[in-house]
């Protein structure tokens, strides 16, 4: 059941959200009663997916050393800060993030895609924490969708507007820093905003904190 659910999940956003067959849907439907639908679809199958992996039995694979559970931990802080940068930055190629000037600022700058990368970074940091089959394939599903929905969703928004698109795509990257590094961009740490990444810490010590209080497994080596 889990792994039907994660193949679901992941046909769900690479076979349909950044799709042609979407654009035909949305001639049909309009944007925004697609949007809403593709929305509940999307949280229903979440459920089916998080509630199969509850139920899933499991087999361990390998085991992550205190030192590895260490890093993993490490790893989620920039998670955090690239999460608190997406949903506190306007963005082209978020959801409703048309009309957003081109010229990347911020977070952007890094990367075009700061959502995607949190949800890939914090999917990779449980598969490999946790060493065993359904996480491989619960968390596998994410990070799939998170990796292969970048290019996706650039290649919907150039056929959406070609000429807006070539203007996102000239000033940024998918790779984090590879536009700065390629000289097609700058960090500017004052667009940032130092209360972003204070903001991203705290979410990350938050994060630490309820993890054995939620989840019932500290993050953190014992």
């Amino acid at each position: 059941m889990l792994i039907i659910a994660a193949v679901v999940w992941i046909a769900l956003h690479l076979g349909v959200a950044g799709s042609h067959l979407r654009d035909r849907v949305v001639r049909g439907i309009g944007e925004g009663p697609f949007r809403g639908a593709f929305a509940a679809v999307s949280i229903a199958a979440l459920v089916w997916l998080s509630w199969s992996y509850k139920a899933a039995a499991t087999t361990p694979l390998w085991h992550a050393a205190p030192w590895l559970l260490a890093l993993l931990a490490l790893a989620m802080l920039p998670a955090c800060v690239l999460f608190v940068g997406s949903v506190t930055t306007p963005n082209p190629t978020a959801i409703g993030g048309e009309g957003t000037a081109a010229q990347p600022r911020g977070i952007q700058r890094i990367t075009r895609h700061p959502m995607l990368w949190s949800f890939a970074i914090w999917a990779a940091v449980h598969i490999i924490g946790n060493g065993d089959t359904a996480s491989l394939v619960f968390f596998g599903a994410f990070l799939i969708t998170a990796v292969a929905g970048m290019p996706s969703i650039d290649a919907k928004l150039a056929r959406r507007d070609p000429a807006a698109w070539s203007a996102v795509e000239a000033g940024t990257g998918i790779v984090p820093f590879a536009a700065i590094v390629a000289g097609r961009n700058r960090l500017v740490w004052n667009e940032i905003g130092w209360w972003r990444l204070g903001l991203g810490l705290s979410f990350w010590g938050l994060l630490l904190y309820l993890h054995p209080l939620i989840i019932g497994v500290s993050a953190l080596p014992r």
